[in-house]
């Protein structure tokens, strides 16, 4: 038990909650069997017969048993058939629950439950028996439920003396919000839980045991959050007639009023004396470089350096080609035409050149440069800054904690941190997960950003469809508009048999590989837009050869760009309205939201068409429908949520945390983290050491057992 469930004490049986309870059903006449729900009867055994089938192989026991208002058939098999064929002999008197069904038009029981009686067994024996709701507890092949049902009941002891079994348990909720919020005592619950006596004490139960997760986890981040809060930072406040001022002088455009509001929260931390934790979380095009730029300049103000950390040398390159735009000569600070508050805005990524690196390399330490944009080569041991004041995460869960932790260590007192995603989170989501973080939401697209359709295309279904997807291409580029091909594979991989075992056969369309870049774009070019500029990018392409095809395409020299997920985050050209995606099931539902995010970035309205071979009434097509039916990110993260569950919301890099839930459902339990948050908040910010709290702490520290801590440490 203790390798396979990983159950190791007597808490962690005990912990180990049903999954589901299986009902025994009300004590019922057999001439008035309801079909499809579950009954207990009492009845005589009539006849017993074995029936072998298979040519001898299988096995099936047939038992009709009667209670003089009716007759069923019971139905046994395989190695079912022992137990039964021994004790229900004709003339036995016995109870029987399972599920009534029909088959050959009779009713019947498949696999009942029973228990026989003996001559003197009373009402109370078979009313004890009804009614039953029966756990059913997570399992593996070497330890079934039943078997663990057994072991909880060993530990539990007989039915009305479980508080004693119970008392010596850790319970980590403070007595006095216990009772506040009304919840059952440990011992209440976890009998509960076991074995119920009706559906409202699995309630009670699980509202309890819900508490003590949500709670005891927010309690590990409130207490991250205190220990931040204690360490020292520069106060980074921007000069009154600086950089700041003068780049927000010559921007074309006003901000929104969320950017605004954003912002004053961000320089409000830059302005205090210990590291800014700031979660900043705004749909694809919204408008959050525009804010982390100005919070980057506001540090220069102050004097120290900013650095924005990418996860990919595309979207790198395309944050400094896009600062140094909107900075002009700003961002020459100390060149000849540079004007004189200006600074230097350096890009810093692996496939540079030897001579660039150095010049970077040394513009850093000198303090030279006030902006560094680069990918994970920022990270690295020679890398050296000035005075290192604020870091920018694009992207966060692209990148491990250890990551953000490597380059928050490179000032000389912790950095500021801003993390930006474009992936919209739901709340319960960042108040678990990103728990340690303060968030801040961009919810309005800026002026000037058109709405994009979105339309599901069944290419299997309706040929003719794909057809009129390529004719509507072609018609955008006609207007002098450009488009976008995605696709989920490069498609010169040696290994294709990978891409052939598909995840799950739905059909046909499952099990042949992902349409590759290559292949689509041979295709378009020999057929439906034979006669257009048509340019292919991805991962494995030169980084020059890459930033050749991405500057041609902005630059309008392309028409179509084929292109795998490289431009899923960063790539802004407001020209291109027009996007196809192919085998777009293949894609997760917030992915297919910062692909399309892509397009209507001018005045032009965008057209997304989410192509699929996958059969209508199928999963995959309810996505797709969920992407095309809404352009709201945090609507859509909700539906990726309850589609995927909360283990791989973040992928693995945030798996400390989720391994702990048993009964919280980050989406369901919004109300009941938001309130442990707050409890949380409250008893940490009155007693930090949780001196008053010994059974707390001691849950704490099984939650945070080392593994964890390193996790949220890193956080």
């Amino acid at each position: 038990m203790a390798d396979h469930l990983d159950l190791h004490t007597v808490g962690d049986l005990l912990h180990h909650y049903p999954r589901r309870y299986a009902e025994r059903g009300e004590l019922t006449r057999l001439s008035d069997l309801p079909l499809d729900e579950h009954v207990t009867v009492v009845a005589q055994v009539a006849d017993a017969r074995v029936h072998t089938f298979n040519g001898g192989r299988g096995r099936r026991l047939e038992v009709t048993i009667t209670d003089g208002s009716g007759r069923l058939q019971l139905v046994f098999f395989g190695k079912g058939v022992h137990k039964p064929r021994t004790e229900l002999q004709p003339g036995t008197r016995a109870m029987f629950a399972g599920k009534v069904s029909v088959f050959n038009r009779k009713r019947q029981l498949a696999h009942p439950e029973f228990k026989t009686l003996g001559a003197g067994t009373g009402a109370e024996a078979v009313e004890a028996f009804a009614n039953q709701l029966l756990p059913l507890y997570p399992a593996c092949k070497q330890m079934e439920s039943w078997q663990i049902q057994q072991a909880v009941d060993t530990v539990l002891g007989p039915a009305g003396h479980e508080e004693s079994a119970l008392a010596g348990l850790i319970d980590p909720l403070p007595e006095s919000l216990r009772q506040g919020r009304g919840l059952a005592t440990l011992p209440e619950a976890l009998r509960k839980i076991h074995r119920p006596g009706t559906k409202a004490d699995i309630a009670t139960a699980r509202d309890r045991l819900k508490w003590d997760e949500a709670f005891v986890l927010q309690v590990a981040l409130a207490r991250r959050r205190q220990a931040d809060a204690q360490l020292p930072a520069a106060p980074r406040k921007p000069a009154p007639d600086g950089l700041l001022t003068a780049f927000d002088a010559r921007l074309p455009f006003t901000l929104t009023e969320g950017q605004r509001r954003v912002s004053e929260e961000i320089f409000a931390d830059l302005a205090t004396d210990h590291p800014m934790h700031r979660l900043l979380q705004g749909e694809v095009g919204s408008g959050k470089t525009m804010v982390a730029l100005r919070a980057m300049l506001g540090v220069v103000d102050a004097g120290g350096q900013a650095a924005m950390l990418a996860p990919t040398e595309v979207l790198a390159q395309q944050h400094h080609r896009s600062i140094t735009e909107m900075m002009g000569e700003l961002a020459e600070g100390g060149m000849l035409g540079g004007a004189e508050q200006g600074t230097k805005v350096v890009l810093l990524t692996g496939s540079m050149g030897a001579a660039a690196r150095r010049q970077a390399l040394l513009d850093l330490v000198t303090g030279e440069a006030g902006i560094v944009i680069g990918t994970h080569a920022l990270i690295e041991d020679k890398v050296q800054f000035h005075d290192l004041g604020l870091v920018v995460v694009d992207e966060q869960h692209r990148f491990g904690v250890e990551q953000r932790d490597a380059l928050r260590s490179k000032g000389k007192q912790p950095p500021h941190l801003l993390v930006m995603t474009a992936t919209p989170i739901p709340r319960t989501v960042a108040m678990t997960v990103f728990g340690d973080l303060e968030t801040s939401v961009l919810d309005q697209l800026p002026a000037g950003r058109s709405p994009i359709a979105s339309h599901v295309v069944p290419a299997k279904d309706k040929p003719h469809f794909l057809a009129r997807a390529w004719e509507r291409v072609r018609e955008e580029v006609a207007a002098g508009h450009q488009g976008y091909v995605v696709c989920p594979r490069i498609g010169d991989e040696e290994d294709e048999s990978k891409a052939a075992k598909a995840k799950s056969p739905e059909d046909e369309a499952e099990k042949r590989p992902p349409l590759a870049v290559v292949d689509v774009a041979e295709q378009l070019v020999k057929g439906p837009l034979s006669d257009l500029r048509v340019e292919v990018l991805h991962g494995r392409m030169q980084p020059e050869a890459k930033d050749e095809v991405m500057r041609r395409f902005a630059a309008g020299e392309v028409d179509v760009l084929v292109a795998t997920t490289v431009i899923e985050v960063g790539v802004n050209v407001p020209n291109a309205t027009a996007m196809v995606i192919m085998d777009a099931d293949r894609f997760g539902v917030s992915q297919l939201h910062q692909l399309r995010g892509r397009v209507g970035r001018g005045s032009a309205a965008g057209l997304c068409l989410l192509v699929t071979d996958m059969p209508e009434g199928s999963p995959a097509r309810a996505r797709l429908g969920a992407v095309a039916a809404t352009l709201d990110g945090f609507e859509l993260s909700r539906i990726d949520l309850e589609q995927r569950r909360e283990g791989d919301v973040l992928g693995q890099a945030q798996s400390g945390v989720r391994s702990s839930l048993r009964v919280l459902a980050v989406i369901d339990d919004e109300e009941v983290i938001a309130a442990a948050r707050e409890e949380a908040a409250a008893i940490v910010a009155a007693d930090p050491e949780l001196a008053g709290y010994p059974q707390l702490r001691t849950a704490l520290d099984a939650l945070l057992d080392k593994e964890r801590a390193e996790f949220l440490d890193k956080g």
